[in-house]
């Protein structure tokens, strides 16, 4: 069933007649064919009721040997045809909604007939879908666009560069970039995987380890907490009383280190000097220090410790009963130091790439075979996002096995296994398994590490961390779903959900393609620019972190500036830090959501111009969920001469232009939701005049609602709340899934909409509506496409 068509049946009759030019009152009760009063869930002939309306309404134009729009609805005889066109409907539906069919001109029907037409589209179609078993549809395997790529291969390995970067630009379909059906595998792009592997696992990797690092800690550079300060003399620290001489440390990685002091002492008599070492508060030894003056020696402590913060610490353990805090006298018992030492293990002085991967080794009461496994195993399950088998482990250690043959260092040997990962279908596509593969009855969920995949991509554009693999391991993750949604949205990683849908969706990536004409709007520069698309990312992450309902989308009483998208705007930036500021937009009627941002009004402009279609279409397409066919051939294109523009304004010439039956059915829609916004330049500017003519920003919506500016018209909008949050609902599953919305996902989006309903539109309840839905937990086997 057609989302359209479906949410056109969704609606009121009043409501759904809204959309149909030239509606009568609704008074009439439908009639069957014998023209008696039908009641309201009795069954609709397609044969008997339905063609005939069709035959008398529809046909002229669309039957016989070519049909306009090659819809061919005379083609259509019985019922059981009727209910395998589901495309065919589709775009009537469409031209419904569009106020296209039928032509104003022609013949209209009456109310009770276009009742008794949903009636039938409802009975036949509809109910279909919700009251049986619910189809998931099914997620071609999906390759990582390249943006996935690089934040995998980030979250993988640590790596600081963009790999994918050089890689082809990836295909898009529905909108998108990451859906499974075009992201193809080419050639080239294969030779870009191996090369990436190889670079990758060189700069991860070192692969001849480097001789152990050693700190070492002057004098001066030593803390103490005496109460009063000891002096310093003879290059050495005293210590006569207990107290702490110490220094902090940062331990890069876990090991065993080891701590030396360099000291000597003095005593009075034959008891040693006796020194304390402690790490934090705890006493790791106690040495008898029996060097003397011109002989200092070096005493030393092994300890293991964990990354992070350490404090080594040196006393006096047995000072002279008289002895003072002051400058220690010749029969003193006293601690002489004159420097610390730590020398980290091996591993400190690797990069923090390649102690991720190498978290064994040979010789630490394991073979080399055994430290490889272990190695490869984690690595291959985090890199395959699920446990790898014992054939795929195998397979990996004989390429490590043959190259230490070739006589390859053990990190050499384990770089070369770690390419072939790299370069495996496993990590390069997502493939979700089946069963029954062939079957598309075989209903059934997904594993729980597929989850968590679909999940993390989804939200981060990059693999499920440490978190969500445990809850994937223990088959606990469904369980914790809301849970887990919140937190992944308040992670600095949900920027990738900012920038890869909003991006998308609201068509700012096309930002840095876009060249405005420097005659025409002289003010745009670069700075600029960047301060457009900063202004959407921010104010969609808010969204996001502050929770706020969707409705904010389309009017918001904040945005975000700089100084020089304040400039632009004509807002006066009181910042001294010079940076980005959240400001009200309360006394800014003409400003609020993403409509009226510079971004989405330049992206819908032409280089020398506004252009009210552009910005028509774009509502339709991204707020109200009705985008408009494609534009009939050989329409001719504005004129855009000067003396042409010099007749009037653009309105005025489009108006002229719009007196072609070709191009005003689409224009009625269109237009005046574009004109709305006229207040605005190409490049989001305010104003009151184009050209040397004044601004006409009002206008009446195909529905008969009138406005006057963008306030009103985004007020209009606001209003059509379950609309938008239908198309909205639409779009991020699409994202979500990776394959366009088909007829079958109607129920889930419906879903989705209640939840939203009930819950003030709030992002979070979509995301979270999105993922427990049966197309994002479930799956199906292959079938052919349906009509």
């Amino acid at each position: 069933m057609p989302l359209r068509l479906v949410w056109m049946l969704s609606l009121p009759l009043t409501a759904t007649l809204l959309v149909l030019p030239g509606t009568p009152s609704p008074a009439d009760p439908p009639r069957t064919d014998a023209g008696k009063a039908a009641p309201a869930d009795a069954p609709v002939s397609y044969q008997k009721q339905i063609a005939p309306l069709l035959q008398q309404y529809c046909v002229k134009c669309h039957g016989g040997a070519k049909p306009k729009a090659q819809l061919a609805l005379d083609r259509i005889k019985t019922d059981q045809e009727a209910a395998t066109q589901r495309k065919t409907w589709d775009a009537v539906i469409r031209a419904l909604q569009a106020h296209e069919m039928p032509p104003a001109e022609k013949p209209q029907p009456r109310a009770a007939e276009r009742d008794l037409f949903l009636r039938f589209l409802g009975q036949q179609l509809a109910a279909v879908d919700c009251t049986k078993k619910r189809d998931p549809g099914r997620v071609t395997i999906r390759r990582l666009n390249r943006v996935e790529y690089n934040n995998t291969i980030r979250d993988l390995l640590g790596v600081t560069f963009n790999p994918a970067d050089d890689f082809p630009a990836d295909d898009v379909g529905y909108g998108f970039d990451n859906i499974g059906d075009v992201l193809t595998m080419s050639p080239i792009l294969l030779e870009k995987y191996l090369s990436a592997a190889e670079r990758i696992v060189g700069l991860a990797v070192v692969t001849s380890p480097p001789s152990a690092p050693v700190i070492r800690f002057s004098r001066r550079q030593l803390t103490t907490n005496l109460k009063v300060e000891v002096p310093r003399f003879g290059g050495a620290y005293p210590l006569n009383v207990k107290g702490d001489l110490f220094v902090s440390y940062k331990a890069p990685s876990a090991g065993t280190y080891v701590f030396r002091v360099r000291a000597y002492g003095r005593t009075p008599d034959r008891e040693p000097v006796r020194m304390s070492v402690r790490i934090a508060d705890k006493e790791v030894a106690v040495l008898d220090v029996k060097a003397s003056q011109g002989s200092a020696t070096d005493y030393e402590v092994k300890v293991s410790l964990k990354p992070g913060n350490h404090r080594f610490a040196v006393s006096l353990v047995n000072p002279s009963k008289d002895a003072s805090d002051k400058e220690p006298k010749k029969d003193d018992r006293t601690l002489y130091v004159q420097s610390f030492e730590i020398k980290a293990p091996v591993d400190a002085a690797l990069p923090e790439t390649h102690r991720r991967i190498f978290i064994a080794r040979p010789g630490d009461g394991l073979t080399r075979e055994e430290a490889a496994r272990r190695i490869l195993h984690v690595f291959a399950r985090k890199a395959y996002r699920r446990p790898p088998t014992d054939a795929e482990i195998t397979r990996l250690l004989r390429l490590v096995q043959m190259a230490e043959q070739q006589g390859d260092s053990f990190e050499k040997s384990i770089a070369v296994a770690l390419q072939a990962i790299l370069v495996s279908p496993h990590f390069l596509f997502r493939i979700e398994h089946d069963k029954d593969p062939k079957n598309p009855e075989a209903i059934h969920p997904i594993n729980e590490h597929e989850l968590a995949t679909r999940l993390s991509y989804f939200l981060w554009s990059s693999m499920p961390d440490e978190e969500l693999f445990a809850l994937a391991d223990k088959g606990q993750l469904r369980q914790n779903l809301d849970a887990q949604v919140k937190r992944m949205l308040q992670d600095a990683r949900a920027q990738a959900l900012v920038e890869n849908f909003g991006g998308q969706w609201l068509q700012t990536r096309s930002l840095k393609t876009l060249n405005p004409d420097p005659g025409t709007f002289p003010t745009f520069d670069e700075a600029l620019r960047a301060a457009m698309a900063k202004e959407v990312e921010l104010f969609f992450a808010a969204i996001i972190k502050e929770d706020r309902s969707i409705l904010d989308f389309i009017d918001a009483d904040f945005t975000y500036v700089n100084r020089r998208l304040a400039e632009h705007y004509g807002i006066r930036f009181f910042s001294r830090r010079g940076g980005w500021e959240r400001i009200s937009t309360r006394d800014m009627p003409e400003r609020g959501g993403v409509l009226t941002m510079a971004s989405t009004l330049m992206v819908t402009s032409n280089p020398t111009r506004t252009s009210p279609v552009k910005r028509g279409k774009w509502i339709l397409e991204n707020i109200l969920n009705a985008p408009p066919p494609p534009p009939p051939p050989d329409v001719p294109e504005l004129k855009e001469e000067k003396q042409t523009m010099q007749t009037g304004s653009l309105r005025k010439r489009m108006e002229q232009h719009r007196v072609n039956p070709n191009c005003a059915s689409c224009h009625a829609k269109m237009d005046p939701l574009g004109f709305g916004f006229e207040n605005f330049d190409g490049i989001g500017a305010w104003r009151t005049k184009d050209g040397q003519f004044p601004v006409e920003p009002d206008g009446v919506l195909p529905t008969g609602e009138t406005f006057k500016g963008p306030r009103e018209l985004k007020a209009i909008l606001k209003k059509r709340e379950e609309q938008f949050a239908r198309c909205l609902s639409e779009k991020l599953l699409t994202y979500a899934l990776g394959r366009g919305v088909e007829y079958y996902d109607r129920c889930a989006i419906d879903d989705m909409v209640k939840s939203l309903k009930k819950d003030q539109y709030r992002f979070s309840t979509l995301v979270s509506a999105i993922v427990k839905s049966e197309p994002f937990q479930l799956r199906r086997g292959k079938r052919g496409d349906a009509k």
